[in-house]
């Protein structure tokens, strides 16, 4: 049980190594975004490698530039965690709002908003767009 833990921390440990020292924007062996590819149109997830080499310098403006969702959704994972955590660790019984039956259709609609929002061509909606 423990190598597991320590093969994901390593395999993490190497994936942030790579996007802190590459920057995707200029290399070629990061994958590109298939929807964008074929449609032309942002999806929700676009950006999201270049924000994240951004946020590993600490650039949170130019994260927020890239994929604005993206800071929301690494608070999401955290508190996640956080509170699972505390639950586990200190015998606590926190309630975790994301596991209430509406947290998943809030969660859809902000992704589906910021999907379209991202794509339309005029200001200010179009300063989602990476």
């Amino acid at each position: 049980m423990k190598v597991k833990y320590l093969l994901v921390g390593i395999g993490i440990f190497v994936l942030l190594s790579l996007y802190y020292f590459s920057n995707p924007s200029g290399s070629n062996y990061f994958p590109k975004c298939p929807f964008y590819t074929l449609t032309g149109f942002y999806c929700p997830g676009c950006g999201s490698q270049r924000a994240l080499h951004q946020l590993l310098h600490f650039k949170i403006i130019e994260t927020l530039n890239y994929n604005a969702l993206y800071i929301l959704g690494l608070g999401t994972i955290i508190y996640n965690i956080l509170i699972n955590a505390l639950n586990v660790y200190f015998n606590k019984n926190y309630y975790n709002i994301l596991y209430h039956p509406k947290t998943p259709i809030i969660i859809g609609i902000i992704i589906v908003l910021f999907w379209v929002l991202r794509n339309i061509d005029i200001y200010p909606f179009n300063i989602l767009a990476p």
